[in-house]
């Protein structure tokens, strides 16, 4: 079967899209295949195999201990007192080490590429506790041999029921402890998304075989498509969120509600497995999936580790996989043998038809676009520590990497060419008017902390586009990102048009205009101070050292204002990550820098409570600011101090002006669990002042990098990625709660520092709630930022 749609990699028309890794595994299959047999499945297109850790001899091996014991239970019975009987401590069945006749599986020189299955007959939650302990039992040694054996993937089945408290905690103590017999394999439970009626796994348990208990599969039952993702938090919490414990999820027939899509999508997944079941047939009789399916695995293969796909019970089967053993155990076969073989048996050849169909799709699969480099791509939930170019000097690759956001600067160039637009159209005061004539047409620009220059080349470009006449200064104060400037102005597009000071902001005398020997103000203030959070690259503590040289009331601080933003997320991975930095005291307590990805936004967006919500918002120039009144009357070169000490800590309040202060509330309607808070910021870079002059929705040039808004503000900007929070234990919540944050953006007049607390609160009636858990208090003081 062939599908069209197909490109050739060497052709100009081939796009870079997510690779399907597809595998093959037989529900029926007792036996390793041999050599044979495995380079069979490979050439029918699968990429690999799974192999059963154990045969059917040691099924029944199990099942007659288990028989033997029950017999012997009813032997105890007769001899022994009712106070006996009831002794917990009466001997239990021990199940002996494997032999050669329980597997047939052994080391191999390709056995690192097998996918190994433990036994899906066990019952781990069983109620009994001779079934539940003989399956720990055989779950342990089927492990440890696999790991012996050089397996580095062992699937194990997960619960089939979820309802039972107990028996998931039985099953998650039970996969703590198999994760302790290796070091190396990773063990992967095999979930079905959730319970969907009539498709559960068609292999008994030992508790139905000797039970004769059977699940409740009742089709008008009503579901509850949270209850598998429920047992995976309690396995994986159990397991304090193990970095070798992933999930196999198993795709039904009919997909769920995109939450519940989200929620397994910010889980750690290995695989996905599709039954033949899920499959439908077109008209042809050739297998397709629906269009919503399609969706599914497509949005999941786009992540940086894209889970592997396993298609389940879709051929080559054991006989099929036969005929060409029968074939081959004749050495030199006959025509008329190798015909009747054939006749016999017909072998597929070629491509398996859901194979083909699997290739098929993943070509179908929309590109690879530009924020999806395999460099952006790379940094999917990769923890970083935020820039501290206050305190550091910032190394010249640090720099080239923000001047290839062409996005960002388009946006500055607009905002400050429509300043500059404006400025004329209005005639307003500027520096260089007198009192007799207060519009200059030339205009005192400056760019503070200009780093390599690209925010210089964007303000003559809008003085050429506009035919604004200015004069420029540059302020940089890492000296080695100056030498490099000086360079720059030598060469063509500056062309010595810039003044140059090597200087921090803050203690800048000013600029000194042609003609003239003392300072003047500035008409437009331009910088790039801003941070993931807005703020936190404490962009308002330097405006504030060098507002006070903008010329009032008309000078133009490009940032106009800038907001910060929060919600609350799932990140089982970066948890995970950060737990497993055991010698790093303070690894809960950073906000981290991080292209957040593979998350579950837990909120919903409600009348009145947003997905995302304003945190603060900060704006400039400040219209009063008590620094500014000082130096006016001292002079610069005195530090401004307030006779006070009732500030934060201890402090004179000199940055109290700055301090901040949220609540919000975040509405959850399904039932989850918190790591931490996703935050982003939003800019209005220059907002028109011109009456009329411009549409309503175009009165602002803005950036920004909300998810529901970047692609409205400045589409593929990637200057900035998030801001993550994280919380030091994870909070789970009930369905139908609320999720109170509290966050303070702190100072001491020498640092700033941000704390965080999350609460969690249950409505039990119209108008009554209580609260059923919070956060402890997270405070990065001792990563503060320094000023």
């Amino acid at each position: 079967m062939s599908y069209s749609g197909a490109l050739n990699p060497a052709s100009e028309d081939y796009e870079s899209r997510p690779h399907y890794y597809i595998g093959q595994h037989d529900s029926d299959r007792c036996e390793v295949l041999d050599e044979d047999q495995y380079n069979q499945v490979l050439n029918s297109g699968f990429n690999f195999v799974t192999a059963p850790i154990t045969n059917q001899h040691f099924v029944q091996r199990v099942v007659a201990l288990h028989k033997d014991f029950l017999k012997q239970r009813q032997e105890w019975s007769e001899r022994l007192t009712p106070a006996q009987r009831t002794n917990p401590s009466l001997p239990v069945p021990i199940v002996s080490t494997l032999t050669d006749e329980d597997t047939s599986l052994y080391p191999s020189h390709h056995i690192g590429s097998l996918i190994t299955y433990a036994s899906p007959w066990i019952d781990l939650c069983s109620p009994d506790p001779y079934i539940s302990g003989i399956s720990r039992q055989v779950l342990n040694l089927e492990v440890a041999y696999a790991n012996f054996c050089g397996a580095r993937t062992i699937v194990v089945p997960g619960p089939r029921q979820d309802e039972s408290g107990r028996g998931v905690a039985q099953y998650a103590r039970a996969i703590q402890e198999a994760l302790l017999q290796v070091t190396r394999a990773n063990l992967i439970i095999h979930l079905p998304m959730y319970r969907e009626p009539l498709l559960e796994e068609k292999c008994e348990t030992l508790s139905e075989i000797f039970d004769e208990s059977r699940m409740d599969t009742d089709p008008k039952k009503e579901i509850d498509i949270f209850t598998s993702w429920d047992s995976w938090h309690t396995i994986r919490s159990v397991c304090e969120y193990s970095n070798r414990l992933f999930v196999a999820l198993r795709i039904p027939r009919r997909v769920p509600e995109k939450t519940l899509q989200e929620r397994w999508f910010s889980e750690p997944l290995h695989f996905l497995t599709i039954g033949q079941a899920v499959f439908q047939s077109n008209k042809a009789g050739n297998p397709t999936l629906s269009k919503h399916h399609q969706d599914l695995i497509n949005r999941y293969m786009r992540l940086k580790n894209a889970p592997w796909i396993i298609l389940n019970d879709v051929g080559p089967n054991a006989e099929d996989l036969g005929v060409a053993l029968a074939i081959k155990a004749i050495e030199y076969p006959s025509l008329a043998e190798a015909s009747k073989a054939l006749q016999e048996r017909k072998p597929k050849s070629g491509l398996n038809d859901y194979v083909s169909y699997m290739k098929y799709l993943e070509r179908q699969q929309t590109p690879y676009t530009a924020m999806e480099t395999p460099g952006l791509t790379s940094f999917q939930d990769w923890l970083q520590s935020p820039l501290q170019p206050l305190a550091d000097n910032l190394e010249s690759a640090t720099y080239e990497v923000f001047e290839g956001d062409p996005v960002k600067y388009d946006q500055y160039q607009q905002a400050i060419t429509e300043a500059m637009a404006e400025w004329k159209i209005l005639k307003k005061p500027s520096a260089l008017g007198t009192e007799a004539e207060p519009y200059n047409p030339e205009l005192i620009c400056a760019v503070a902390g200009a780093g390599r220059g690209p925010l210089v080349t964007r303000v003559l470009r809008a003085a050429a586009a506009t035919n604004t006449k200015i004069q420029l200064w540059a302020l940089e104060k890492n000296q080695n990102a100056f030498v490099y400037l000086l360079n720059k102005n030598k060469k063509r597009e500056w062309n010595n048009q810039v003044t140059l000071v090597k200087t921090d902001m803050r203690g800048w005398a000013g600029p000194i205009p042609r003609g003239s020997t003392v300072p003047c103000k500035v008409d437009i203030l331009v910088t790039e101070l801003l941070g993931s959070f807005g703020d936190n690259e404490l962009s308002p503590e330097c405006l504030d050292g060098i507002q006070h040289h903008l010329f009032r009331p008309t000078g133009i601080s490009i940032p106009h204002s800038y907001t910060a933003h929060l919600s609350p997320i799932s990140t089982p991975r970066i948890f995970a990550e950060l737990s497993s930095r055991e010698s790093d005291p303070h690894a809960f307590e950073i906000p981290y820098v991080v292209r957040l990805f593979q998350l579950d936004f837990v909120a919903q967006k409600v009348p009145n409570h947003g997905r995302f919500q304003q945190a603060w918002e900060f704006v400039h120039p400040v219209g009063i600011n008590r620094a500014d009144e000082f130096a006016e009357e001292y002079g610069l070169g005195k530090k401004f101090v307030i006779p006070g000490g009732g500030a934060m800590y201890g402090s004179n309040g000199t940055n109290e002006h700055n301090a901040r202060h949220c609540h919000l509330t975040f509405v959850c309607p399904t039932r989850g669990v918190v790591h931490g808070l996703a935050g982003y910021f939003e800019s209005v870079l220059y907002e028109s002042q011109v009456e009329g002059g411009q549409e309503e929705g175009e009165k602002k040039v803005e950036i920004s990098i909300l998810p529901d808004q970047i692609d409205k503000k400045s589409k593929d900007m990637i200057s900035w990625f998030p801001i993550f929070f994280p919380l030091k234990k994870p909070l789970y919540f009930p369905q139908d709660t609320e999720l109170e944050v509290s966050m303070w953006r702190q100072t001491d007049d020498t640092k700033v520092w941000y704390e965080w607390l999350v609460e969690v609160y249950a409505w039990v009636g119209p108008q009554s709630r209580i609260k059923v858990g919070a956060s402890e208090m997270h405070s990065s003081k001792k990563v503060a930022c320094l000023m």
